[in-house]
C-alpha cells in the first residue's frame, strides 16, 4: 500500500484505488483535507465513522448544543482560514445548526456541515428523526453535496471541502446514514485549491488612473482583505497614496490600529474620525467589501457617505460589484492581488495626491485625536432615559455589594487591558455594538462578530472555536446578559475539553437593543425586556470554570488581565461578570420602526 504524508499534521493518507468502507473513505478524505478537529454532538447516524476519528488523528469536540458546535466551526474557520467542520445527528441535531450556518454564510466562513440523513430504505415514510435536510440550508450554503451512492463518498466529501474554500462560505455534505456502510473500491481525492487573480487589466488600469488623479483618496478595508491575507498589501497601497484607511463594518481587524493612516470602523457605533474623513473623499477604494447597507448607514448624526466621490470596488464575487453603492469601476478579483496590482501601476507615477500628503496626514492625525478625546470624555450616555437610569441606580446596590458601572467606561478600561495579539468576539446587543468604537487590533483574524445575520448567542462558542484553531493566542468574548444566557452552557465544553477562554458578560438586566426601541417608539412601555438573573460568575463556577464579579471601575482592567493570565498560563476558563447600569446607546437604526398608530378605542392610550 502506497502512502502519502501530510506534512502539516504528520498523518498519512492512502494513495491509489483501495478497498475500504464508505466510513473509511469519508475519514480518509477528511485527513487529506487537513481536518484535525470536528465540533458536534455524537449520534448513531455517523457513529461508524466517528469510531475511527481517533486513529485518523481527528479530535471530536463534543459540545452542549449543536448551534454552539456550528459557531465553534465558524470561529475555527475565521481564526485559521481553514475549513471548520460541524456534524450532528440526523433530524433535530442538524436542524439545530441552521442559525450557526447562516451566521457563517454572512461571515464568508469556509464551514463544512456534515449532515447524516435518515436511511434510504425508510426515507419518505416519516420515520424517527427524519426530515428533508437539504432545503434547510439552501439559503445559507455555497454548495450542497448529496452522497447518492456509497462508492461516491470520497468524491462528494472532497468536493464539499474544496468548494468551501473556493467559494468562501459554508457547504453541506448530506449523507444517508446507511451509506456509511458497505464495501467499495475508491481513491481519496487530493485537495483542489483555487489561485485567485487581481482582476481584469482594463478595470485595474481605470482604477489606477482614478487613484493617480485623486486629491483625497480613502480606502475602505473590508473582510476580503483579511480573508486574502492582504493587510500588508493594503498597507503598502495606503502608504503610497497617503490615504486614510477605514474598516468596513465589523471588520476592525482589517488594518492595524497603530498605523498612522488607520481611522477606525464605519457603520453602527463606528469611528467619527473615519466618518468625517471619508466624507471628504473624492475617490474611495472599497477593497474586499460589498459596502453593505448596515455598514454605511448614517451614524452619530452624520450622513457621511460621500455623494460625489468616484467609487472603486474590489470583490472576489462579481455579484457584489455595484450591489449597494453606485460605483465607477468594479474589479472582480482577490483583495490582496488587486491591491498589489494597483500599487504596481502607481509606482513611478506622480500622483495628484502627492502634493497634499502632508496636509492630509495632519488632518487624519487631528481627527483621530479629537475622536479619542471625545471617547475619553464620553463616560456615560446622555439621552433622557439613560440619565434617568443613572439617577435610579445611584441608589441601588448590586448583589455583589459595589456599584453599577457605566458601559462606556467599562469598554474603555477593557480596551486598555486587552493584549495586542488578542482574538475577540462580540455578540449582538446594545453594549456590544457600542464596543465597536473601542475595539482596535494589530493583526488580522482577530475580530469575530455576527455580521449581518446578527444572532444572539454567537460570541462565546465562536471564540471557543477560534481558540481551538489558535491555542497560542488569548481569546476573549463579549456578551450581554441576554445573549450570554443563550450560550453559557458551552462553558462546560471548555472545561470538559480543556479549551481555556475568557468571557466578559455585561450584566445590565435587560434586552438592551430591543428595549431601546421601546424607549424611543413605545413611550417606555417595557414588555419582555427585563432580565432578572442570578450571578453568572456563580453559574460559571458551578460548571467548573472560574468566575469574577466586577462592580468597581478600577477592577475592570486588572480582572481582565488576571483572567487572561489564567487562560494562557493555567489553562483555565474564566467568566468576568461586570455589573452595568441600564443606560443605552443609540439604536441600531431609527428607520426600522415607526411611531405607533392605534384606531381601536381600547388601544388609544398605547401611542
Amino acid at each position: 500500500m502506497a502512502n502519502k504524508t501530510d506534512d502539516r499534521k504528520n498523518r498519512q493518507v492512502v494513495q491509489g484505488v483501495q478497498r475500504m468502507t464508505p466510513s473509511e473513505a469519508f475519514v480518509e478524505t477528511l485527513v487529506a483535507q487537513g481536518v484535525t478537529d470536528i465540533f458536534g454532538i455524537m449520534g448513531s447516524a455517523f457513529m461508524d465513522a466517528m469510531d475511527i476519528f481517533t486513529p485518523a488523528g481527528i479530535r471530536f469536540i463534543s459540545t452542549v448544543h449543536e448551534q454552539g458546535a456550528g459557531h465553534m466551526a465558524d470561529g475555527y474557520s475565521r481564526a485559521s482560514g481553514r475549513q471548520g467542520v460541524v456534524i450532528g445527528q440526523n433530524g433535530p441535531g442538524i436542524s439545530n445548526c441552521v442559525t450557526a450556518i447562516a451566521a457563517a454564510y454572512w461571515a464568508h466562513s469556509p464551514v463544512v456541515i456534515v449532515t447524516p440523513e435518515a436511511g434510504t430504505r425508510t426515507m419518505g415514510l416519516g420515520g424517527f428523526q427524519e426530515c428533508n435536510q437539504l432545503p434547510m440550508f439552501q439559503e445559507f450554503t455555497r454548495y450542497q453535496a448529496h452522497v447518492n451512492h456509497p462508492a461516491r463518498m470520497a468524491e462528494y466529501t472532497a468536493r464539499a471541502f474544496d468548494r468551501a474554500l473556493s467559494e468562501l462560505g459554508p457547504t453541506q455534505l448530506n449523507i444517508p446514514r446507511d451509506y456509511f456502510y458497505g464495501d467499495i473500491q475508491t481513491e481519496i481525492p487530493q485537495p483542489i485549491r483555487v489561485e485567485r487573480g487581481a482582476g481584469g487589466r482594463e478595470s485595474l488600469d481605470r482604477a489606477a488612473d482614478l487613484l493617480a488623479n485623486a486629491t483625497f483618496p480613502v480606502i475602505v478595508s473590508g473582510g476580503g482583505v483579511v480573508m486574502a491575507d492582504g493587510v500588508d498589501a493594503c498597507r503598502a497601497l495606503a502608504e503610497r497614496l497617503g490615504a486614510a484607511v477605514v474598516n468596513s463594518y465589523q471588520h476592525n481587524d482589517s488594518f492595524p490600529a497603530s498605523h498612522p493612516l488607520w481611522c477606525g470602523p464605519l457603520g453602527y457605533q463606528g469611528s467619527k474620525a473615519g466618518m468625517k474623513l471619508i466624507a471628504q473623499a473624492d475617490v474611495v477604494l472599497a477593497l474586499g467589501t460589498r459596502l453593505g447597507p448596515f455598514g454605511t448607514l448614517p451614524q452619530h448624526g452624520m450622513d457621511y457617505w460621500p455623494k460625489d466621490a468616484q467609487i472603486i470596488q474590489v470583490d472576489a464575487d462579481h455579484r457584489m460589484l455595484g450591489l449597494v453603492k453606485k460605483i465607477s469601476v468594479g474589479i472582480c478579483g482577490d483583495a490582496k492581488e488587486a491591491a498589489l496590482a494597483l500599487l504596481d501601476r502607481l509606482q513611478g507615477r506622480t500622483l495628484a495626491g502627492d502634493a497634499t500628503k502632508a496636509e492630509r496626514a495632519e488632518k487624519i492625525r487631528a481627527e483621530k485625536a479629537a475622536w479619542e478625546q471625545e471617547l475619553d470624555a464620553w463616560t456615560h450616555e446622555t439621552d433622557p432615559y439613560s440619565l434617568d437610569m443613572i439617577r435610579e441606580q445611584q441608589g441601588e446596590t448590586p448583589f455583589s455589594g459595589g456599584q453599577y458601572l457605566h458601559p462606556r467606561q467599562v469598554l474603555r478600561e477593557l480596551e486598555k487591558a486587552l493584549p495586542p495579539d488578542v482574538m475577540l468576539s462580540t455578540d449582538i446587543g446594545n453594549i456590544n455594538s457600542v464596543a465597536h468604537s473601542y475595539l482596535r487590533f494589530e493583526r488580522p483574524r482577530s475580530f469575530f462578530a455576527p455580521m449581518s445575520f446578527g444572532n444572539c448567542g454567537y460570541a462565546f462558542p465562536t471564540i471557543i472555536g477560534a481558540k481551538v484553531a489558535r491555542p497560542d493566542r488569548p481569546a476573549v468574548s463579549y456578551a450581554g446578559d441576554g445573549a450570554w444566557a443563550m450560550s453559557m452552557v458551552e462553558t462546560m465544553t471548555c472545561v470538559r475539553h480543556g479549551i481555556p477562554v475568557t468571557a466578559v458578560v455585561f450584566h445590565n438586566r435587560q434586552w438592551g437593543a430591543e428595549k431601546k426601541n421601546q424607549v424611543d417608539f413605545y413611550n417606555r412601555r417595557f414588555v419582555a425586556g427585563e432580565l432578572d438573573s442570578p450571578s453568572f460568575a456563580g453559574i460559571a463556577r458551578s460548571m467548573g470554570a472560574e468566575g469574577i464579579v466586577v462592580d468597581r471601575l478600577e477592577d475592570v482592567g486588572p480582572s481582565l488581565k488576571k483572567a487572561i493570565d489564567m487562560q494562557m498560563n493555567e489553562g483555565k476558563t474564566c467568566i468576568i461578570e461586570i455589573m452595568c447600569t441600564r443606560e443605552l446607546g443609540d439604536p441600531f437604526r431609527r428607520d426600522a420602526l415607526s411611531k405607533p398608530v392605534r384606531f381601536l378605542d381600547k388601544y388609544r392610550d398605547y401611542v
